[in-house]
Order: structure tokens, then C-alpha cells, then sequence
């Protein structure tokens, strides 16, 4: 059984006024109508429960005002990587605050294409797209830009030409792997995030290669390994690692997610962290503090990461033009007792 839903003409009908006046003063237009008149028709869609049509509005409007969040990743990838969340949690903020919505769009080369995202705008499914995960020669990226679609950049590519909001994660892994350094390790490997076709990876690799040059440590390639977003390749990658160098002594692992998979490596191996080896991760996902142990790691703003870019793509959209802003936030070492630092201080062996 349908249920009828009630029409701007009902409210019209109701109010003795007509559809226009209705779509005047509901959509709060600036027009000369009278505050007798005004009040008839807010009692009239209050007691008949009318709720404007979105849709048509839509329609009418030329916008969906919906925000495409679109992230490049593998099937099985997309709903393994914790740390999306947070972005996610932060752009819906920004767009709750602007009266947009969010549609979580992840893509494949082997599931859509590289197109597809163009028709997400071409179809007016969206208005703008806030893409995330960039890779070099990414030709998604071409597409969107040949067809002058609105989108910013959650991550860095260079040359371009989108707007962009990112952290400094060469600096910040070099940071991490300093901070193992400073503890006394020589002997430290290092797990990526994802494949080196990202360019998050390859800056956080370059991190811990310039850590390594600056302390006069020379390990060549053998001491690293890539993951691929999940915690089953931190497994698989840290058991490679404990296999070829029994002598290792600490690892730097790019993603909090996929050193899950690594601490399960270590503890399986019946060594003891951080007294047989030390661990830093990368993200700061909210249930790092309660691993075992609990995980030291570099805090990236990621509820900001996905706030900026949000905002930076509503700014353009409601103004009609970009702000050629690429804003970089800042990130932070949590030490915490994977790294053995707060055993140092508490003078335990």
C-alpha cells in the first residue's frame, strides 16, 4: 500500500496561496510577502508534515549537493584500512556544516575503470570529488582533470593541478625511524604502507632511507618490505623480515593497520616486544593504544585530513572557484611502550 506524500500544492491549497509563494518562503527567498501570508503558509506545511523534494530541488538546482569521497584501493582493501574512517568521520563533518551529503565511492582499475569517476559528475550523482590515495600516473586523475572537474586531492601528487591536503610524511617517517635510532638500533627494517605506485609510500620509504643515510647506516634493500594496506601483509611481510635477519632488532612499519599483522608475526615467533624487538607504526588509529603492546606510532590528523579537503572543495563549489591551496598538517611521535622508550624511563632491562 502507497502512502501519498503531500505536495507544495497541498501546502498552497491549504495555506490559499500559490506553489510559488510556497517555494518562496519555505527556501527562505528574499521577496515582498507579507508576515500574515508567510506565517499561513509555515502553520500549513507544519500540520500537513510536508517535507520538501529533495530530488527535484536537486534537479531544478543543477546540484546534488553531494560530495563524492573517492578512494583507490582493491576490493578487499577498502574496508580493512581503520584509518579511512577518521578521514571519512572528518569530511562529513564539513559537509554536515555546509548542508551537503557524502557518498563513499571506492574504485578499481579491474571493477570500473578509470572513468568512472567522471560519470559520477557527469551524471550529477555528485557535484565535487574529494579523491584520496593518489598514484604516480594516475590516469583517474588525468580524466578528472581534462574534464575540468571540481576535486581535491586528500594526499600529493606532483604536478597536480587539484588543490590538496596532505601531511609531510617523508619528514614524518623520518621522524619514526630517528626516534629508533635515538633508542640505539642500527638494525631496523621497514614495512610500507602500500605499494611504492602510491606516492604516500614512497615518501614514507625515502623517510626512513634518509633517517638511515644521515646516522651512517647503510642496510641496502634487504631490510625492507612492501604492505599492501592490510594487516595480513604486515604478517606475511614480517615473518619474511624475522626469516632473512634474525639479527634485526627493531621495524618500522608505515600503517598501524598493517602492523597488526606484524606484532601477530613477532609474537608467533615467540620474541618479546619491544625487549627483542622495537616497533613504531604510522596513523595513530584509535585502537593502537590498546595492542599488545600498545603501539608507538606517528598521530596523523586524519579527522582534519578529511575536514581541509571537505572544506577547501565546499569553498570552491559555493564560490564558484578554487583557492590554490595545498595545506599541509602537521603530525606528532606518540612514544608509547612498543618502541621500549617508557621501559628506558622506568629503568626496567
Amino acid at each position: 500500500m502507497s502512502i501519498r506524500r503531500v505536495t507544495s500544492q497541498d501546502v498552497a491549497r491549504a495555506a490559499g496561496v500559490s506553489r510559488t509563494t510556497v517555494s518562496l518562503v519555505l527556501n527562505n527567498v528574499d521577496a515582498q510577502i507579507s508576515e500574515d501570508t508567510r506565517q499561513r503558509v509555515l502553520e500549513a506545511a507544519r500540520q500537513l508534515d510536508y517535507h520538501p523534494n529533495v530530488s527535484a530541488r536537486r534537479l531544478v538546482q543543477g546540484r546534488s549537493r553531494v560530495i563524492g569521497f573517492v578512494e583507490h584501493h582493491s576490493p578487499y582493501q577498502r574496508f580493512a584500512d581503520a584509518f579511512m574512517a577518521e578521514v571519512l568521520r572528518g569530511l562529513h563533518a564539513v559537509a554536515l556544516q555546509y548542508d551537503y551529503h557524502v557518498i563513499f565511492e571506492p574504485i578499481s582499475d579491474e571493477e570500473r575503470g578509470t572513468d568512472y569517476c567522471v560519470k559520477l559528475f557527469q551524471e550529477r550523482h555528485v557535484d565535487g570529488i574529494v579523491y584520496s590515495g593518489p598514484r604516480f600516473n594516475d590516469i583517474a586523475l588525468e580524466s578528472l582533470a581534462e574534464a575540468n572537474i571540481p576535486v581535491v586531492l586528500q594526499g600529493h601528487l606532483p604536478g597536480c593541478p587539484f588543490p590538496s591536503v596532505d601531511i609531510d610524511n617523508l619528514a614524518s617517517a623520518q621522524l619514526a625511524t630517528e626516534h629508533l635510532i635515538s633508542l640505539g638500533h642500527t638494525q631496523i627494517g621497514m614495512i610500507t604502507n602500500a605499494p611504492l605506485i602510491y606516492t604516500a609510500a614512497t615518501d614514507r620509504l625515502a623517510g626512513y632511507r634518509l633517517a638511515l643515510q644521515e646516522a651512517g647506516i647503510d642496510l641496502g634493500e634487504a631490510f625492507i618490505r612492501i604492505g599492501t594496506f592490510t594487516p595480513e601483509s604486515g604478517y606475511h611481510a614480517m615473518r619474511g623480515l624475522l626469516h632473512e635477519h634474525p639479527q634485526l632488532s627493531a621495524v618500522f612499519v608505515a600503517s598501524d593497520v598493517v602492523a597488526m599483522g606484524a606484532l601477530e608475526a613477532i609474537h608467533e615467533a615467540g620474541l618479546k616486544i619491544p625487549e627483542q624487538i622495537a616497533m613504531v607504526g604510522f596513523d595513530n588509529i584509535p585502537w593502537g593504544a590498546y595492542l599488545n603492546p600498545p603501539l608507538t606510532t606517528i598521530r596523523v590528523p586524519s579527522n582534519a585530513l578529511g575536514w581541509s579537503a571537505g572544506h577547501l572543495l565546499i569553498q570552491a563549489l559555493d564560490n564558484d572557484h578554487y583557492e590554490p591551496d595545498h595545506l599541509i598538517l602537521e603530525t606528532e611521535l606518540i612514544i608509547r611502550r612498543s618502541c621500549g622508550k617508557l621501559l628506558e624511563q622506568e629503568g626496567q632491562p
